[in-house]
């Protein structure tokens, strides 16, 4: 068969030659050339792997915004990046002193901290503090600034440790102690931990200054929320909790107050949106709320359809969801709940033996801020003796893996069990239910007196 000279090579033929060792290397003469060639493609591959494994530590370390989640992330990665048993993290206050110590490999590490305390900042670890510079020591007992190890402690051979500086501030030191191999801390895994904590050093500065704008959010949502008064013989709670991730300032709001003519208001809203406009808005629609539930003693309705009224002036009206509702005492009857509902959550009714009712008429109305005019239905439900009412935001129950009905289920399961409770322990039981949530949480909680007034 005559040779095709467009038709590519077997497989076999197409196997690099570079792979096979040069003829001069494998003669004896070329022998310490091939065992040289060979290192080299070694230590090569080696410092690709470490490379890869550096990107990847320093990717890991930037998806996180709590500072501490961030510290002990980087112990993790600096001990896995050069193979060593131990790791730890000493955080330094304005003192140069150690305030917080995060490990890594130390077995009852909280324990021993306990009773032994903090590390004090002499001997090595003073050392680094006093010269913020990395530091190598192969044999750390026979070096004269070691001043041993406490009760406890695991005996430690070798030592890296390298300052961690945040805008040009030393906020901590990085050690290492005893690779896996027993050999001593090299050259490269000194470069590598340096360009650890020097990538690390950019995330912890990024999740401090997220905390603090998160706190200042938090903060101004606070102050934007009122302070509920004596509303005896009612008890009122409320609970505000900001979503776990994104700093932002949310549209949540609660409002309880008495009104002229006897009766108590109780409001709970969620201005659309979570921006820098939502606080502000939810701010004024509050007011304007309490403005015209003061101007006339109407029914809840009526108050929503004004409230509705005048949001159409503005120029992009805002959209909110709400329930507004009057409690009020009807003589020879006990008290009674009037409200309406403009396309929020509905509220939960949980008496003294436990049972949970959900406030949620087939009919009720829009949000505000939609289209002004549209009919807004009155509700009315007795509210027995120690009975305690629930009104709350979608985020309570709300979960991105969660479907929102499941959601409320769960909450009236949890209430119910909880409906002996005191009111405060009640609210921080539903607020505690789960470590953090996907949006701001506004709560509040009316307890009926237990008898008749």
């Amino acid at each position: 068969m005559s040779h095709d000279p467009w038709r590519p090579e077997p497989e076999e033929a197409a196997v690099p030659r570079a792979t096979a060792a040069p003829e001069s290397a494998r003669t004896p003469d070329g022998g310490e050339a091939y065992e040289e060639l060979s290192a080299r493609i070694r230590q090569l591959s080696l410092d690709r792997r470490r490379l890869h494994r550096l990107l990847d530590a320093v990717v890991a370390l930037s998806a996180d915004r709590d500072t501490r989640t961030v510290l002990r992330h980087l112990v993790q990665a600096g001990t896995d990046l050069v193979d060593a048993r131990y790791g730890a993290l000493g955080v330094l206050g304005e003192g140069g002193e150690i305030i917080d110590l995060i490990t890594v490999g130390v077995d009852g590490a909280e324990q021993l901290l306990s009773a032994s305390g903090l590390p004090q900042s002499h001997g090595l670890l003073g050392s680094l503090i006093e010269e913020p510079r990395p530091l190598r020591i192969d044999r750390i007992a026979a070096d004269p600034r070691s001043v041993g190890f406490p009760d406890g402690h695991p005996v430690m051979t070798t030592l890296l440790g390298v300052p961690l500086t945040v805008r040009d501030t030393v906020y901590g030191n990085l050690y290492l102690a005893d690779k896996k191999d027993g050999t001593p801390f090299a050259d490269a895994d000194e470069a590598l931990l340096t360009a650890l904590a020097s990538a690390a050093s950019v995330s912890i500065e990024n999740s401090r200054l997220y905390g603090r704008l998160k706190r200042s959010a938090e903060q101004f949502q606070r102050r934007l929320l009122p302070v509920l008064p004596d509303l005896s013989p009612l008890l009122v709670e409320a609970r505000y909790e900001p979503a776990s991730e994104l700093p932002h300032l949310g549209g949540d709001w609660y409002d309880a107050f008495g009104l002229p003519d006897g009766a108590v208001l109780v409001v709970v809203g969620d201005v659309t949106g979570h921006d820098v406009e939502a606080a502000p808005l939810m701010g004024q629609i509050r007011n304007m709320l309490r403005a015209l539930a003061f101007d006339r003693c109407g029914p809840p309705s009526l108050i929503v359809d004004r409230l509705d009224r005048a949001l159409a002036a503005f120029g992009d009206p805002p959209a909110a969801t709400l329930v507004l509702a009057r409690i009020e005492w009807i003589p020879d009857a006990g008290y009674a709940l009037r409200w309406t509902n403009a396309g929020h959550p509905p509220p939960l009714l949980i008496t003294p033996d436990g049972a949970v009712r959900c406030l949620a008429p087939e009919a009720h109305g829009i949000p505000v801020g939609v289209e002004p005019g549209l009919p807004r239905p009155d509700h009315e439900h007795p509210l027995p003796p120690d009975s305690t009412l629930l009104l709350f935001t979608d985020g309570l129950i709300e979960r991105r893996d969660r479907d929102i009905d499941a959601g409320l289920r769960d909450l009236a399961d949890h209430a119910a069990a909880l409906a002996g409770a005191p009111l405060d322990a009640l609210c921080d039981a539903l607020l505690g239910r789960q470590d953090g949530y996907d949006d701001d949480v506004a709560l509040l909680a009316l307890r009926m007196p237990r008898l008749a007034r």
